[in-house]
Order: C-alpha cells, then sequence, then structure tokens
C-alpha cells in the first residue's frame, strides 16, 4: 500500500452520468485525488465544460458519448477510454432517472424507461468494464450508487424503488463472482443530496417536511458523499466487497 492509501495517482476511472450533479462532482472529486477520469453521459458540451475543469487543477479528463441503455454504445465507450487512459480500475456507476408519479398513474413506458437506465443500464455497464477487467488481470474497484430508497419505502417512486433495489442485489451478486478476479464491487446509498435537480423541490414544504425526519435535520451536499467514494475508489478498501455504505445523515434510522 501507498503511504496515503486513498491516493488515486495512476488510477484510471470512468464515471457514468458525469454531465451534472452529482456524477460530475464525482469525477472531479476522483480528479483531484489524481485518477485520470473518463467522463461520460449522452450530452458532449456538458462534459466538455467537466473535462476543461478538470484540466485546470492539472487532472486529466476524457469526455466520452454514453448511453447506458445501449449495448454497443457501452462496448464503445469502454473501449475508448482504455485506449484512451490505459486499464481501467475504477467505475463509478452512477447515471439514473426517476419518474415521481403515483403507482396507480404511471404507466408502462415510464417504468421501462427508468427500469431500464437505472437497473439494466447499470448492470450492462458493469459487466462490460467487468469484462475489461478480468481479461487485463489487474482487478479493479466497481461503485454502484444505490438510494435509501432501496432500504425504505416511499411513496410515488415505484420504478426507481425497484430499480435501485434491484441495483443493491445486483451488487452483492456481482461481489460474489467477481471476487476470484479482484474486483470488488460496493454500493454508495446516497440520502436526500442537494444538487441542481431537486433543490426547489428541497426547500418546498415538502421538501422541507422530509428533512425534518432527518436526524441531521438537512440534505446533504455531493461532498458529503466524497469519503464513501474515495474509500471504495481506492486501496482503502482493499478488503471490502460486496458492501452498502449509506450516506444520508441518519434518515434511514430515523424511518
Amino acid at each position: 500500500m501507498t503511504a496515503n492509501p486513498f491516493d488515486l495517482t495512476g488510477k484510471a476511472a470512468i464515471v457514468t452520468g458525469a454531465s451534472s450533479g452529482i456524477g460530475r462532482h464525482f469525477a472531479l472529486t476522483l480528479a483531484r485525488a489524481g485518477a485520470k477520469v473518463a467522463v461520460a453521459a449522452r450530452r458532449l458540451d456538458k462534459l466538455a465544460d467537466l473535462a476543461s475543469e478538470i484540466g485546470g487543477f492539472d487532472g486529466r479528463a476524457f469526455p466520452i458519448a454514453l448511453d447506458v441503455t445501449s449495448a454497443a454504445s457501452i462496448r464503445a465507450a469502454v473501449a475508448a477510454a482504455e485506449t484512451e487512459l490505459g486499464p481501467l480500475t475504477v467505475l463509478v456507476n452512477n447515471a439514473g432517472i426517476a419518474a415521481t408519479k403515483p403507482l396507480l398513474e404511471i404507466d408502462e413506458t415510464e417504468w421501462d424507461r427508468v427500469l431500464d437506465t437505472d437497473l439494466k443500464g447499470a448492470w450492462l455497464v458493469a459487466q462490460e468494464v467487468a469484462r475489461h477487467m478480468v481479461r487485463l488481470g489487474n482487478g479493479g474497484s466497481i461503485i454502484n450508487v444505490g438510494s435509501i430508497l432501496a432500504l425504505a419505502a416511499a411513496a410515488q417512486v415505484t420504478a426507481y424503488s425497484a430499480a435501485k433495489a434491484g441495483l443493491h442485489q445486483l451488487s452483492r451478486v456481482m461481489a460474489i463472482e467477481l471476487a476470484r478476479h479482484g474486483v470488488r464491487v460496493n454500493t454508495i446509498a446516497p440520502g436526500y443530496i442537494e444538487t441542481d435537480l431537486n433543490r426547489d423541490f428541497l426547500q418546498s414544504a415538502a421538501g422541507q417536511a422530509i428533512l425534518k425526519r432527518n436526524p441531521l435535520r438537512r440534505a446533504g451536499l455531493p461532498a458529503d458523499l466524497d469519503g464513501a467514494l474515495l474509500l471504495l475508489a481506492s486501496d482503502a478498501s482493499r478488503y471490502m466487497t460486496g458492501a452498502v455504505i449509506t450516506v444520508d445523515g441518519g434518515h434511514t434510522v430515523g424511518l
């Protein structure tokens, strides 16, 4: 181990859903810790801005167009990342969407869109990256971004909750199968983390009512996830696989 077990210098990572929110923040955090980062999402224009920001502190980022619902897009993106940055040793499987609607109103198209992105898409990306890790024999760390809604129920997020619960269990199965190849698979389960997408809701009366049930009485910030991310991405977690790290201000404890 290095003197600093959280140091990611020399590691190559790929982050999905990196164009905004938590994914964007994760890419910056990994780059600041020394990793070369392939930033992947559907919108290349936003990725170019992110890559420029990372380059501004002498980090290295490689923007890649990626649709996690397309196996062909995933294969091309992972191959391009490996060609540009070298063997991938870290995957942050972050891409995801939600549909907030009552159970009796969500339709099949909306259900499929969420499951295809949040569960099937995560599986496809993890499978492809794992194939590269196994083929090259260097091991690695796969970090799936789950949710506290995989651990506790809330109304009007049926598809999202089902997808994230499936992702948590998928992570455990992957951890068992990939351990012999030196590939670790763990999950971060964030609570309510404030981003541009949900800031207005969290500041509304309904959002404030949710946060009042949180023992720390506030929403999380993307930076509150950095400790879990750097732990799982680095050699500091070399004896961890199949774990779920909940970062929610105690929200699930208080439910």
